[in-house]
């Protein structure tokens, strides 16, 4: 497997693998929210406020990884929330995501980021590192829904300690709907 942070060339085909990947497996409404979402966080989003790992097989896109900024007012620390995740409907079960998550994690790590969170499914996201945590340890920016889903990790040898709000999320993902 082949990865890439060259996200802005191949955005088309990044939109589509989204949209086609979350309306095979939550509907056509869910994969229209998420493809506008990817490429709102694509067209809008800073380049300090975002990370993008694509994964690549004999030239064909598999997987993407997003990763945005978010920040605590007051708080030094570098925090990137990771989402969304997608991997070609025909290619998932295959360690793909885990391989591409643990990709993006690493880059992370070595550029310094401190703290990793993600809004997903517990079990699937506990098999690389993250671990349920309270909105009062770690305020979302948004309200969340299904709050046993908000999941952190360190990246640094700093531990995962309380950090306060109000928190701020890129303006792609300022809206409660994604929440």
């Amino acid at each position: 497997m082949d990865y890439s942070t060259d996200y802005t060339t191949h955005a088309e085909a990044i939109v589509e693998l989204f949209a086609s990947t979350f309306t095979a497996s939550e509907g056509a409404e869910e994969g229209a929210l998420i493809g506008a979402l990817v490429r709102r966080l694509i067209a809008e989003t800073p380049a300090e406020g975002l990370r993008v790992f694509t994964a690549w097989e004999d030239g064909t896109l598999v997987g993407v990884i997003f990763f945005t900024r978010l920040t605590y007012e007051g708080v030094p620390r570098i925090v990137f929330m990771m989402a969304p995740v997608a991997v070609a409907t025909v290619r998932q079960g295959k360690g793909i995501g885990q391989r591409l998550i643990n990709h993006g994690l690493g880059a992370l790590r070595q550029e310094g980021v401190d703290i990793a969170v993600t809004y997903g499914d517990p079990a699937f996201y506990g098999r690389v590192g993250f671990k349920p945590v309270s909105e009062a340890d770690l305020p979302a920016p948004q309200p969340l829904q299904q709050p046993q889903g908000w999941s952190a990790q360190p990246l640094t040898d700093a531990p995962l300690t309380p950090l306060r709000g109000p928190t701020r999320c890129v303006a792609a993902f300022d809206d409660p709907a994604l929440w």
